[in-house]
């Protein structure tokens, strides 16, 4: 029996690194072009380019974002195939910073905050007087999240034909809330009025008519749900926040229907200091107050303000819907 002769072709060689080393410089990107998010589908992004809004273009994240969140109403900027025609794929290669964040957690016990919206200016709150009944506490509550994510907050009222006497509206007269009605028998012009030039966010319990009120203010919504939502791989549409825009200016985010509105994120120092004319006097309350006043904070400083109980008091109900453990207050639909 002879023995095997070997030759260089049975030594198999390991492949090493390369001889060019690798470079953590990427590439500055310098004609990307601005647009912005206006839907989300599990990995792909429906955008709108700032130089021609009525063509919606596809993207995905780049490379080098990572895992950078990015939720409707960012502001980003975009390169590849921007031409938005079917099967296309663009790339968002940088995410601007955002003025504004609606955010929420999935209740009073989860670490983790998820932003709902971006840059958005406006909430419209979106509560029915009747079927369902309006519970304050959810309307505290996202008011709360608009005003410590730097959004204004509007009460939009509806189905005040069912509750024309509702006296639910005074027990936010001391904030300065403003106040719409948007029920399928109001004018829907005192809304538009509101949303004229203007990124708002609608929230809303299921059953309020926040759908229908969107349907009257953006009359082909159906249809422009489907062309900028028809970016991904077959979610509903209806379980995505979407960005749609109106006729004369300004864009309406439509958000799913809420079940919870958690806000473990939030501090009762983050309320107060979203107030301008109440935010330096806690620099004088003691350490670890709540800001609640007697008895649970018998030193606080709000109280030693003259002529601001009545919305000191106002903002207080705030911060008792903020540390509530009533599942109305939390925004539970179950409840």
């Amino acid at each position: 029996m002879r023995r095997r002769e070997y030759d260089e072709t049975d030594v198999r060689v390991r492949p090493g690194k390369g001889s060019r080393p690798r470079t953590k410089t990427r590439p500055q990107h310098l004609d990307a072009e601005a647009a912005m998010v206006v839907s989300v589908d599990r990995g792909r992004w429906g955008c709108v380019l700032d130089d021609d809004p009525e063509r919606p273009v596809t993207a995905m994240r780049a490379r080098e974002l990572g895992r950078t969140p990015i939720v409707v109403g960012d502001r980003v900027d975009l390169v590849g195939d921007l031409t938005g025609k079917p099967d296309t794929l663009a790339r968002i290669v940088r995410v601007a910073d955002r003025r504004t964040v609606l955010r929420r957690t999935a209740d009073d016990t989860d670490p983790f905050e998820r932003v709902v919206v971006a840059n958005a200016e406006q909430l419209f709150i979106v509560v029915a007087l009747a079927d369902p009944p309006p519970r304050t506490g959810f309307v505290e509550r996202a008011m709360v999240a608009a005003y410590v994510g730097g959004l204004e907050p509007i009460l939009c009222l509806t189905k005040h034909d069912l509750a024309a006497d509702s006296e639910f509206a005074s027990a936010f007269e001391d904030l300065d809330l403003t106040i719409v009605y948007g029920g399928i028998e109001d004018p829907v012009d005192p809304v538009l009025e509101l949303l004229d030039d203007k990124l708002t966010a609608f929230i809303g319990h299921s059953g309020v008519g926040k759908s229908t009120l969107v349907n009257r203010l953006v009359p082909d919504a159906d249809r422009a749900v489907g062309a900028v939502s028809g970016v991904g791989k077959g979610r509903h549409t209806s379980t995505q926040s979407v960005a749609l825009p109106l006729k004369d200016g300004g864009w309406v985010i439509d958000t799913p229907g809420v079940r919870s509105f958690g806000l473990a994120h939030i501090t009762p120092d983050d309320v107060i200091g979203a107030f301008s004319d109440l935010a330096d006097a806690i620099e004088d309350c003691p350490r670890g107050c709540t800001h609640l006043g007697p008895p649970a904070d018998p030193e606080c400083a709000l109280d030693l303000l003259p002529g601001k109980q009545a919305r000191v008091a106002a903002i207080r109900r705030l911060l008792v819907a903020l540390n509530s453990n009533d599942p109305w207050f939390r925004g539970n639909t179950d409840g």
